[in-house]
């Protein structure tokens, strides 16, 4: 199947990034924007990504259709848009690039699959592809070549596999690592604010672990806007975790992290309104002002889960 138009499912920081890069080298992006943002609607004409209404009209005009949402609504759209190419009649290919656990996306997979569309697992690791050579798209499903056609557009695009489930489970252990241990640092540092040793710990940390300082330096600034996406796939990788014999506790305590920041005023900002400037120490001042006055966190967050 050539492919020469793509509907992003949404066009939000990483779909948006996306869409810019396949109409960068040459292929029509569009998506369905009816009832969206403001800012859901400006990032896609910043992208020259074409609204084209409706969920009917994207899967018309559409050869493939690649889902990237907040884990949350994965199954609830993959279901709508089922419908949508049950009653169309069409052929079109679906790649589900959610950060979500394996078997939710074979749950996916099969109500995509009885539409009479071909599915494919997929998994985004990185930022959103404005720099070449930072982010790579994982997939895997029996079509999966197909899919990758894109890397002809821009994209990176490896197939890893037959099976449906080791894209979303690679994403899953990867992001275990890096957004993980982002939490896990995000509230070490306001424990040690809390203490008055945040001074002490830096220097430690800076002169015993200066990879890690480095690290941390960037990764919990640019944490906090996201945070609010966060929540939902530290859930999936708790379940995923879960589904392999291992222990979901640590993965739904950095989901309440998360929580925690998507709350404060650093968590309220967009991408676009988050200064980059901002040093980590300021971050964690704010956090831990703001969420100290949350005192439901301590008492409540893991009574609901277990």
């Amino acid at each position: 199947m050539a492919i020469q138009t793509v509907g992003i499912l949404s066009p939000g920081d990483m779909g948006q990034a996306i869409g810019s890069v396949l109409n960068q080298h040459g292929l029509r992006t569009i998506a369905a924007l009816e009832n969206r943002s403001p800012r859901t609607k400006q990032l896609a004409a910043a992208a020259n990504i074409q609204d084209v209404g409706s969920l009917t009209q994207l899967v018309i005009e559409s050869d493939v259709v690649l889902s990237v949402l907040v884990p949350a609504a994965a199954a609830e759209v993959a279901q709508q848009v089922a419908q949508v190419i049950s009653n169309v009649g069409k052929q079109i290919l679906y790649v589900d690039a959610n950060a979500i656990a394996p078997q939710k996306v074979k749950s996916i997979a099969q109500i995509i699959a009885s539409s009479g569309a071909t599915f494919i697992d997929a998994s985004i690791i990185g930022p959103p592809p404005r720099v070449p050579g930072r982010t790579r798209i994982y997939a895997s499903g029996k079509q999966a070549a197909e899919f990758q056609q894109l890397s002809n557009y821009g994209l990176d695009i490896q197939v890893i596999g037959d099976e449906i489930g080791q894209a979303s489970g690679l994403k899953m252990s990867y992001a275990a690592l890096t957004k993980g241990l982002t939490a896990i640092s995000t509230e070490l540092l306001i424990a040690a604010h809390r203490l008055g040793l945040d001074e002490q710990l830096w220097n430690e940390v800076s002169t015993s672990q200066p990879e890690l300082a480095k690290i941390l330096t960037r990764s919990v600034p640019s944490m906090t806007p996201k945070a609010h996406r966060w929540v939902g796939e530290m859930e999936e990788i708790a379940e995923t975790f879960k589904e392999v014999g291992l222990t979901e506790r640590i993965f739904y305590g950095a989901a309440d992290i998360y929580r925690l920041v998507k709350d404060t005023s650093l968590g309220k900002e967009t991408p676009e309104e988050s200064d980059r400037d901002r040093q980590l120490k300021e971050i964690i001042t704010t956090l831990s002002e703001e969420t100290d006055k949350n005192s439901e966190f301590s008492s409540n967050s893991l009574s609901s889960i277990y």
